[in-house]
């Protein structure tokens, strides 16, 4: 079973060295810790810490680790009320839940890997996850239970729950072709979340199939956030045929749309037509009100707390969770008008 001497002995450091490297303290260099974590990756010693752990006793404590950057929070209270419904789940089992923020100029892999060696957790969820996710990666090649909230293409029988992010591109993309709209464009975060993808294939793919143009010069991708929509909504104001209509996946992205649609003199609604995704207090004061999809953040962290307990300490009920997608309504408001020209 390799330990902290194997590790040291393998890359002819210290036993000191290598200890204050996987507890994450000073005094070690940037190059000599990512040797240290990579070396401990490569021994097995993420899955040997897990399992001292698990000997000694269960921790009761789920890690819920997120990132900081502008589409994991930015200014929202999604996470605060899905962590607060799962607090109030998993207490009554005596599980505690922490926050584990990844601020975004930190690798997340490398933090992934100290928070395994710590050896302090049952079991871990994945936020935000990517098209191509390396901690997926990681996670599968350990013994940590662990589950994701979003999908990803990175291959592995790992459970996830996700909001139905093709279906909302269908139904915006549907309504607002009965409305009479031939040229809608996607806004998006550019950041490699997997969710933009799943939404912009849905859109190609929904455009497609009324026979509208699912061209390249309507696809919007920006940073996830109030400027990035603003940058959106000058490149699309800009264009000679200007779309009629603008669905945007990312909230933090919707107010600067509105924002620079009405520099540019337009109105949200009567000149172009907005659909955002997820109904959020980010938007709930825009003029006019903007037409999106509702969805129960309680629901959602009672379903990540019901699925990471029994992943984590078994199915009260015997049956073993399933991914799924939580669902969602449409709701139109005055951002929506019917194309009259």
């Amino acid at each position: 079973m390799p330990g902290i001497k194997a590790l040291a002995e393998r890359l002819n450091i210290s036993i000191g060295t290598v200890s204050r490297a996987l507890n994450d303290m000073p005094g070690v260099n940037a190059e000599t810790r990512q040797r240290v974590l990579e070396a401990a990756h490569e021994m097995g010693y993420v899955a040997n810490a897990a399992g001292r752990n698990l000997r000694k006793g269960r921790t009761n404590t789920i890690g819920l680790i997120i990132g900081t950057g502008p589409t994991a929070l930015a200014g929202d209270n999604f996470y605060s009320e899905v962590v607060d419904e799962m607090q109030s789940v998993l207490l009554d089992d005596g599980i505690d839940l922490v926050v584990l923020p990844v601020h975004s100029a930190m690798d997340p892999i490398a933090f992934l890997r100290r928070t395994l060696m710590r050896g302090t957790l049952d079991g871990i969820i994945l936020t935000a996850t990517l098209t191509d996710d390396p901690r997926i990666a990681m996670m599968e090649d350990t013994s940590m239970p662990y589950m994701t909230l979003g999908r990803s293409r990175t291959p592995g029988d790992y459970l996830w729950i996700d909001m139905d992010f093709e279906e909302g591109a269908r139904q915006a993309v549907t309504r607002l072709h009965e409305l009479g709209h031939r040229r809608i464009a996607v806004c998006l975060p550019q950041e490699n979340v997997n969710f933009a993808s799943i939404y912009q294939d849905s859109w190609r793919a929904t455009m497609t199939a009324l026979g509208l143009p699912a061209t390249d010069d309507l696809c919007f991708a920006e940073e996830g956030s109030e400027d990035g929509g603003a940058r959106v909504a000058a490149r699309l104001v800009a264009l000679d045929d200007r779309p009629t209509a603008v669905l945007v996946c990312a909230e933090p992205m919707t107010s600067g749309v509105y924002g620079g649609l009405q520099a540019a003199g337009l109105r949200p609604g009567a000149d172009v037509s907005v659909i955002a995704f997820r109904q959020s207090p980010l938007m709930r004061h825009l003029s006019p009100p903007i037409s999106c999809f509702e969805m129960s953040v309680k629901q959602l962290g009672r379903d990540m707390a019901d699925a990471i307990f029994a992943l984590t300490y078994g199915s009260k009920t015997g049956t073993a969770p399933q991914s799924s997608l939580l669902p969602m309504t449409y709701i139109e408001r005055p951002s929506v008008q019917p194309l009259d020209r």
